[in-house]
């Protein structure tokens, strides 16, 4: 399948390095056409639809059963160029791991992206690891010895600068059509909430930023003016932290083998980091899609299609037999974007 309350046990994204400062200082202070592993967590605050009285739920067809039946043409292709493929050592089994990440779309968080592109071609990740697997928080890879400096594993030249004004996006820049994607008010986190080009968004009056929704991979920084470089990475694998919104660079989301990722053992140490080599896993390659033979195509249906709007309605109100009392709305993140490979 396709992360503060409690901040020194939370902290998303937090570069290794600070683990320390972060559980001792901050204590002071106290995310088949429609397959399981093809979901993509991605979605904005809906329509408060009127939950009426049940109707006869055997004519009622369930989200599930809207995505089935979605037109052709109502797919939409992601490009391979668009994803970012990590090999996993194999598991004890022998069986292969790979997990499948598509990258946010330009004008959002490309600083960190045309780093993570930069990486992935220097092969820079090959040999790394997953240091980090916090329970109902986030799961984080990158190079184990990256905060000591006489270890550390040299970056590939050409990176360019980040900085923390890169986490909003100016509202005028997004692409056409953006003030009339899928919309209904706002919600905890953000005064106005929509799916633009199938990417859940958060927006003010002049910004708009990507939302922590489960699946959604995000780049670990140090503490401001620290902004990360995308040599380390995380994913949501728990309740949607949307309090990290704004504060951490999202450069894309997980869209097949999740699964690898989100069971893995938690780690004991502070903010769940493993403590030794051997409770690392591996990281025998990460590429860019298009270096990748034979990856499969994928397709998400579009946010804009009619099959879209039916489903998104149809998560906001269930009236299929299971169901007693629809619940008349959906929160931001629990509306998955159906993701498939190509029949």
């Amino acid at each position: 399948m396709l992360w503060m309350s409690d901040a020194p046990r939370r902290m998303a994204g937090v570069s290794q390095g600070r683990r320390r400062w972060h559980g001792v200082n901050m204590s002071r202070s106290i995310h088949r056409s429609f397959r399981p592993g093809l979901v993509l967590f991605a979605a904005a605050h809906l329509a408060l639809v009127p939950a009426t009285c049940r109707a006869d739920a055997g004519d009622v067809a369930s989200p599930p059963e809207i995505v089935a039946a979605a037109r052709p043409g109502e797919w939409v292709a992601i490009a391979p160029s668009d994803l970012l493929v990590m090999d996993l050592a194999p598991d004890t089994a022998g069986r292969a791991r790979r997990v499948v990440i598509q990258l946010l779309p330009a004008p959002v968080s490309q600083a960190w992206i045309g780093n993570i592109r930069k990486l992935a071609a220097a092969h820079w990740w090959d040999g790394t690891s997953i240091n980090r697997a916090q329970d109902n928080y986030v799961v984080q890879w990158g190079d184990p010895n990256g905060d000591d400096k006489a270890n550390a594993k040299p970056l590939p030249p050409g990176l360019i600068d980040t900085s923390e004004g890169g986490y909003l996006t100016p509202r005028f820049a997004l692409p056409a059509g953006a003030d009339t994607a899928l919309a209904q008010g706002g919600d905890a986190y953000a005064p106005e909430t929509r799916i633009i080009a199938g990417w859940p968004m958060g927006l003010d009056k002049d910004h708009a930023w990507p939302l922590h929704c489960y699946g959604m991979v995000g780049v670990g920084r140090d503490n401001p003016p620290d902004a990360g470089s995308g040599a380390e990475l995380y994913v949501v694998i728990g309740h949607a932290p949307r309090q990290l919104d704004r504060n951490i660079a999202l450069v894309g989301r997980v869209i097949e083998g999740i699964e690898f990722l989100s069971i893995l053992p938690r780690g004991t140490a502070a903010l769940g980091f493993y403590t030794t080599a051997g409770e690392r896993v591996p990281i025998t390659a990460i590429r860019n899609g298009a270096e990748v033979p034979g990856l499969p195509t994928y397709q998400m249906l579009s946010t804009t299609s009619a099959s879209f709007a039916g489903y998104a309605a149809a998560r906001a109100n269930r009236r299929d037999r299971f169901f007693v009392h629809p619940a008349g709305g959906v929160d931001a993140c629990n509306v998955p974007v159906p993701v498939r490979r190509v029949p």
